[in-house]
């Protein structure tokens, strides 16, 4: 079938107002949808609607006037298509205020790359926990917010069971320049996302030490290996792992200081304390609130993370970057498919 042969969603909210979220939004009011977005934060409301501009978390960019912001969850959640935005530890909080108040037939796409701590839950699981019955749909792929809300050329992968399902949020979201790929492999997404963001860390924290561009070359590398042993382990499939959403998201985001998660690591790596860090951003670096929860699925897969352990322990501080670097660098000489 074409894209063409599906019918697009009537209408469309995006519920987290952070960068990624306003991105989706200007996507889908680019895409010819009436898109509504969801901000906790009224000033951000306020500053959509009379300014075409989410100054707080995308500053800069200036946004289409179709896109109508409100602080009314009743209201964002009459849409037909629902992209559920917001940081992943708190996707189980947002889908449980959404539930009583979606439509029939309403369809959620899960866009937060994570694993909820505690439960280490993917965001599939956590939907199927909040919202019995409920069809699961990601979104993940390589993508900065600016660049997306930019119109800048950009691919993504659409995973869900139900393949139609995942035509019918491409018909409703895709444009030349978003260009959306379909999978039914949930997991590889999933863990694709989630584990880039924590290699993501460490290669800033190389570069933060200045350790040069064969460490972040070796990070990536070894990064990637360690993703697909634990996707593999859950169930994905190699061929998942290694496109847009696992090996092109994560050179993506080891590549760039632009990504949150490798300027996080690059300010610890020049030496500075993580609270320090974090008290002057407002966007959330998954990769530092999912780190725990990568290691300890490593754990319960009985999966070999060597990197993650280390971001994992610097940012718990049980170990300094140094001990880190040594412990990485001193590990035995091994096959590389190993």
């Amino acid at each position: 079938m074409k894209d063409s042969d599906f019918q697009p969603a009537a209408s469309v909210a995006v519920i987290g107002a952070g960068a990624w979220g306003t991105a989706l939004a200007q996507v889908a009011a680019a895409a010819g949808q009436p898109t509504t977005l969801w901000a906790r934060e009224p000033e951000v409301a306020e500053s959509v609607n009379s300014g075409c501009e989410n100054v707080l978390f995308l500053p800069g960019i200036k946004l289409n006037p179709v896109v109508r912001a409100t602080n009314d969850l009743e209201d964002a959640a009459s849409a037909e298509l629902i992209l559920a935005a917001p940081p992943a530890q708190h996707m189980r909080a947002t889908l449980k205020a959404l539930k009583p108040l979606l439509r029939q037939g309403a369809i959620i796409v899960l866009c937060a790359k994570g694993v909820e701590r505690g439960s280490l839950a993917l965001m599939t699981e956590v939907l199927a926990e909040e919202i019995p019955g409920q069809p699961p749909v990601v979104l993940s792929g390589p993508g900065f917010a600016k660049d997306v809300a930019r119109g800048l050329p950009t691919a993504t992968t659409i995973a869900s069971p139900d393949q139609n399902l995942a035509q019918r949020v491409v018909a409703t979201i895709g444009l030349p320049t978003f260009r959306p790929y379909v999978t039914d492999d949930v997991i590889g997404a999933e863990i694709g996302g989630s584990v880039k963001n924590v290699i993501a860390i460490a290669c800033g924290v190389a570069d933060g030490r200045k350790l040069g561009d064969g460490a972040r070359a070796a990070l990536i590398t070894r990064g990637f290996a360690e993703l697909t042993r634990l996707g593999l382990a859950m169930g994905a499939r190699a061929e998942t792992l290694s496109g847009l959403c696992g090996l092109g998201d994560l050179v993506l985001t080891c590549a760039s200081m632009n990504s949150r998660n490798t300027s996080l690591g690059a300010a610890l790596g020049e030496g500075r304390a993580l609270k320090d860090i974090l008290a002057e951003r407002r966007s959330v670096a998954e990769g530092a609130e999912s780190a725990p929860a990568v290691v300890a699925l490593a754990a319960k897969f009985g999966v070999e993370m060597p990197i993650c352990q280390a971001v994992d322990a610097i940012i718990a501080g049980r170990m300094s970057i140094d001990d880190a670097i040594s412990a990485l660098l001193s590990r035995p000489f091994r096959a590389e498919g190993a």
